[in-house]
């Protein structure tokens, strides 16, 4: 007898090797993911512009990546003390206006590089709900604590979602067409306005993402991360202490999920060696005696080093590098 539903997400694409090149954009999901492909050595850029939610704040970000155009000391603005774009995330906001334009560009070259030369793109998308810049009427990533009367929000429609993504991959496909593209909803809830409207926002994005799909399905693919967490880890144990994220235990699962739906089989068997050898990076020993300490160095730089022969193409990956420049 069965008691849970499990979602099956067909057979392996076998889409991913571990040795390409990976760009992860959207939600904080992203970054769970993008965190555990790094785990296991996988060459994985995670959000250069930050952390984005909507359709057309993804769509924008591409869009610059794309052209690699700059940031300009225009586009910024002062607030809470610190210099802002609408169109980066709050982490790349500095005090000094010059230094916030540089991290901002030096993340907009290093993301135009890794998508020219990414294998595989990733996309969530968090929520339909979106925020107008009343001045301009541009959609803005991120608000920065600015007052709420200077923005007026919206619910995007399916048709609109659907032609923003439709115009992104048609770009994207044009700049690099040997790119796939993976796209899914993020299982993170929005609950502020209500478990309604998170669930409609999730409905207008699944049915964008579904029509814009369908004029690119050859290169384009949908992974269900959002129904994995709604229908097959349907238990609050699954969510971390918030109730709207998903825990360390779910993002595994979907992790391994993702993997047995894009990983080839010498991928996936070169996933798990990289993951032991990352989680050793991780250990420190907790001991005062330098020989002891000094053991547990050599072993880790052998380790490193049979891994590199096992994997040539890790040679230059610099978390491994370290570990080699110490020994």
């Amino acid at each position: 007898m069965e008691f849970r539903t499990t979602v099956k997400t067909g057979e392996n694409r076998s889409w991913l090797h571990h040795s390409d090149n990976v760009v992860l954009l959207g939600s904080c999901f992203s970054e769970n993911i993008g965190s555990r492909m790094q785990g296991a050595f996988i060459r994985a850029t995670v959000n250069p512009m930050g952390t984005l939610y909507n359709p057309m704040s993804i769509a924008r970000g591409v869009e610059r990546l794309i052209t690699g155009e700059p940031v300009a000391g225009r586009d910024l603005f002062m607030q809470g003390g610190v210099w802002n774009s609408y169109d980066f995330h709050s982490r790349h906001s500095l005090p000094d206006k010059q230094a916030t334009i540089d991290r901002m560009n030096k993340c907009i070259e290093t993301g135009h590089k890794a998508l020219q030369e990414a294998n595989l793109l990733t996309v969530t998308l968090g929520t339909a709900i979106v925020y107008r810049l009343k001045s301009t009427g541009e959609v803005v990533a991120n608000c920065h604590k600015v007052p709420q009367h200077e923005f007026e929000r919206q619910m995007a429609s399916a048709d609109e979602i659907a032609q923003v993504l439709d115009d992104m991959l048609k770009r994207l496909h044009a700049f690099n067409p040997t790119l796939r593209v993976i796209m899914t909803v993020s299982p993170i809830r929005h609950i502020a306005d209500g478990l309604d409207v998170n669930s409609l926002s999730k409905a207008l994005l699944r049915v964008g993402i579904s029509e814009a799909m369908a004029r690119h399905q050859e290169y384009c693919d949908y992974f269900p991360s959002y129904e994995i967490m709604l229908d097959d880890l349907r238990d609050y144990r699954f969510y971390s202490s918030d109730m709207v994220h998903p825990s360390d235990v779910a993002v595994e699962y979907i992790w391994q999920a993702f993997q047995g739906t894009y990983l080839d089989d010498s991928s996936a068997l070169a996933v798990a060696r990289c993951e032991r050898v990352h989680k050793r990076l991780q250990h420190r020993p907790m001991s005062a005696n330098r020989e002891t300490v000094d053991r547990f160095n050599n072993d880790t730089a052998n380790v490193v080093r049979n891994l590199i022969k096992e994997y040539p193409y890790l040679s230059n990956h610099p978390e491994l590098q370290i570990v080699l420049d110490k020994s």
